[in-house]
C-alpha cells in the first residue's frame, strides 16, 4: 500500500509540476513588454505576497489535498527554518532568484525555470530572495495531509 501510495503521490507531483509550467509559460507570454518611453516603478513592496490558485481535496488518495500557490518575496526577504510535517513541496521558481537549502544539503541558487522538491518533514533550513534588488516569484506545488500542520518552526 506504502508503494501505491508513492507512485499516485510522484505521479500527482509530476502532473501539478507540469500544470504550473504551463501556467508560469503562459503567464509570461502574456506580459506586454515595456514600451521605451514608459514609466518604470522602482519603489519595491516589502510585503511578501501569497496568492492561492487552487486546492482540492483527493478522495480517492487518502483524502490529500493538492494546492498550487504563488509567493513573491522582496529584495532580501526570508522565512525562519521550517519544516512540512504533512506535505510534498514542489517549487518552480518564476522570475528573480530564489536560494533554498533542504535538510543539510548545498544552499542551492535557482533562477527562472528551475525546481525544488521537499519532502514531508523535511528541514526547510534556507528559503529567501537571493537578490538585494529584485523580487523572486516561484509557484508552489503541494499535496498535503490536512489532519498535519502545513508548517512548523
Amino acid at each position: 500500500m506504502k508503494n501505491l501510495l508513492t507512485y499516485v503521490a510522484t505521479g500527482l507531483g509530476g502532473a501539478i509540476l507540469g500544470v504550473g509550467l504551463t501556467y508560469a509559460s503562459l503567464s509570461n507570454s502574456a506580459e506586454e513588454p515595456p514600451q521605451e518611453n514608459q514609466a518604470q516603478d522602482t519603489a519595491v513592496s516589502q510585503e511578501v505576497k501569497r496568492m492561492l490558485h487552487i486546492e482540492k481535496t483527493l478522495e480517492d488518495v487518502l483524502g490529500r489535498v493538492v494546492s498550487i500557490s504563488e509567493t513573491e518575496r522582496p529584495p532580501g526577504n526570508g522565512s525562519t527554518p521550517h519544516r512540512h510535517p504533512g506535505s510534498h513541496n514542489f517549487g518552480y521558481v518564476v522570475s528573480g532568484t530564489y536560494e533554498v537549502q533542504v535538510d543539510d544539503g548545498p544552499v542551492q541558487r535557482l533562477g527562472p525555470g528551475e525546481v525544488f522538491y521537499e519532502s514531508p518533514g523535511q528541514l526547510h533550513a534556507v528559503s529567501r530572495n537571493g537578490s538585494a534588488t529584485e523580487p523572486v516569484r516561484y509557484l508552489i506545488f503541494k499535496i498535503a495531509d490536512p489532519s498535519l500542520p502545513s508548517t512548523v518552526r
